[in-house]
């Protein structure tokens, strides 16, 4: 094996360490409605076959994703319908904004996709 396909098998490798298996993975579904909630809430939390599902539903509903396995670790201790606590608002509403921009985003390419069919009028 060649140095290049050495480093490559290392990278890879670690890779997969750092990467949960399926069985490892979790999926926490949060909901923050302004208009309802004093603070997000746990709608969903799933490990393994569970949060495939959670993340299955998330992707056909497209809901967007956020990646963060140290805020999974820490929301998946509470309970489903539980207020995420005030310790935890800072790394929620970074999700949020993030999701926010995303939302934008996909609004954005949304109106171009629809003037690239229609062209202008």
């Amino acid at each position: 094996m060649g140095k290049q396909e050495q480093i490559k098998s290392k990278i890879k490798k670690s890779k997969d360490q750092l990467s949960p298996t399926s069985e490892d993975r979790k999926a926490i579904a949060i909901r923050f409605d302004v208009e309802k909630d004093r603070a997000p809430k746990i709608l969903a939390i799933g490990k393994g076959s569970i949060a495939e599902e959670i993340l299955r539903v998330a992707d056909e509903n497209k809901i967007p994703l956020y990646e963060d396995q140290h805020l999974a670790n820490l929301l998946a201790k509470l309970q489903i319908e539980e207020e995420i606590p005030a310790e935890l608002y800072k790394l929620i509403a970074e999700v949020l904004a993030f999701i926010y921009q995303l939302d934008i985003m996909a609004k954005k390419r949304e109106k171009i996709q629809k003037f690239a069919h229609k062209g202008p009028q």
